[in-house]
């Protein structure tokens, strides 16, 4: 925590306790100031990521996105996992909930957020204004003035 250089007051105690509330506090105001809030968790198993590091070392077109930090931090892959379980439990809410959302297959985990994502769009019960007669008449007189014109 040092090297993070976090104020003396944050460093008391459990930090994530105090980090998943605050997520949780800022999430909830969000929330209620018509904010939706949609979180994914794409979640990959260790045997795709090693598919996935691999097909970037052996495509040239792909090296970019390979980091060989990534492949450091794999060594904690179990220690990652708790975290991120934490991190769900402590943080999926009814106003704001995760999606844990199965990634191994690329098509799978894209057609899973769209559903999520127009799902919530659903919900929402949009439609299109409603013009009055008022600005239709309006709408028409603008529209005998712009033919009107000269150039």
């Amino acid at each position: 925590m040092q090297k993070q250089r976090l104020p003396p007051e944050t460093r008391k105690g459990n930090i994530w306790e105090g980090r998943f509330k605050e997520i949780n506090n800022f999430e909830k105001y969000l929330r209620q100031n018509g904010t939706i809030i949609l979180k994914f968790f794409l979640n990959i198993s260790k045997n795709e990521q090693k598919k996935r590091f691999l097909s970037r070392i052996d495509e040239p077109d792909k090296n970019w996105k390979f980091s060989t930090a990534d492949y450091e931090e794999r060594k904690y892959w179990d220690d990652y996992q708790n975290a991120f379980e934490d991190m769900l439990e402590n943080t999926s809410t009814e106003w704001a909930p995760w999606f844990v959302i199965p990634a191994d297959n690329k098509w799978f985990a894209r057609l899973a957020v769209s559903v999520a994502v127009s799902s919530a769009l659903e919900r929402l019960e949009l439609s299109m204004p409603v013009v009055d007669d008022k600005q239709k008449k309006r709408l028409a007189e603008i529209h005998e003035q712009l033919l009107a014109e000269q150039g």
